[in-house]
């Protein structure tokens, strides 16, 4: 577990299990997450990961354990998940604008008419927020416009014009070209400068070692490790999570 007594626990997850098909992907998983803190999530492909954060999302139930937003468990069947995404909002690797919407209809559509905002208020706040990402000049754009990159710095705004409390980024660079990547990993470091609590899954080691608090190392469905970045990539304590950066040249 972490340990972070200065900040205050945010989303606290116990003996996490999930299965598909009678096979366990996730066993056991037991993680605290502290507010303004970034969890950087690492580990072979099909290890857990995404799905991990699938379940912190409510898009995946479980099979046993617990999840606790705020202190409040959001495994009980009285869960409204609807509600409970504008505070944890998620952002994926295929960004999922709608087509036949401006830019600006795409990121003013949750605040407005999910969350019955005015519309004058929304569309202040998502002008600023794409001014901070660098897109307001494309607020008219429509997504066929638009490359990967800025799609994805436009998915992310979306979601943070919800107000979330904590942010999950399921390899938010997966589906880029490679000079694509950079510009979207700007904006979470900003993002983290700033406070926002997150988890993030990638495969961007450098980006890892530069944004996180702490390191979770998963494999085979179960933490491995969980410690300082500087730490886990200098002295890695599993055989598994070296043999892991051994690919990566670490």
């Amino acid at each position: 577990m972490i340990n972070n007594e200065k900040n205050q626990v945010l989303l606290e997850i116990k003996n996490l299990h999930k299965e598909f098909d009678g096979t366990t992907v996730l066993g056991d998983i037991s993680l605290n997450i502290h507010k303004g803190e970034v969890i950087v999530v690492l580990g072979p492909s099909g290890c857990g990961k995404s799905t991990l954060l699938r379940c912190l999302n409510g898009l995946e139930s479980i099979q046993g354990g617990d999840i606790l937003f705020g202190g409040k468990s959001l495994t009980s069947k009285n869960v409204q998940w609807q509600d409970i995404r504008q505070h944890i909002g998620m952002v994926f690797q295929n960004y999922d604008l709608f087509p036949h919407m401006t830019v600006m209809e795409n990121v003013l559509l949750g605040p407005v008419k999910v969350q019955k905002r005015e519309k004058s208020e929304a569309l202040l706040q998502a002008e600023q927020l794409l001014d901070r990402v660098g897109l307001l000049d494309r607020k008219d754009s429509y997504p066929r416009q638009l490359s990967g990159g800025q799609k994805q710095r436009i998915a992310i705004v979306r979601a943070l014009c919800m107000n979330p409390e904590i942010m999950l980024f399921d390899e938010v660079t997966a589906a880029l070209d490679p000079e694509m990547v950079r510009e979207v990993l700007d904006v979470i470091l900003s993002l983290a400068k700033q406070g926002m609590t997150m988890v993030i899954v990638t495969h961007e080691m450098g980006f890892a070692q530069a944004v996180a608090d702490h390191i979770v190392f998963i494999d085979g469905g179960k933490i491995c490790e969980v410690t300082k970045p500087d730490v886990f990539f200098a002295h890695p304590e599993t055989e598994r999570a070296k043999q892991f950066l051994n690919i990566f040249q670490f």
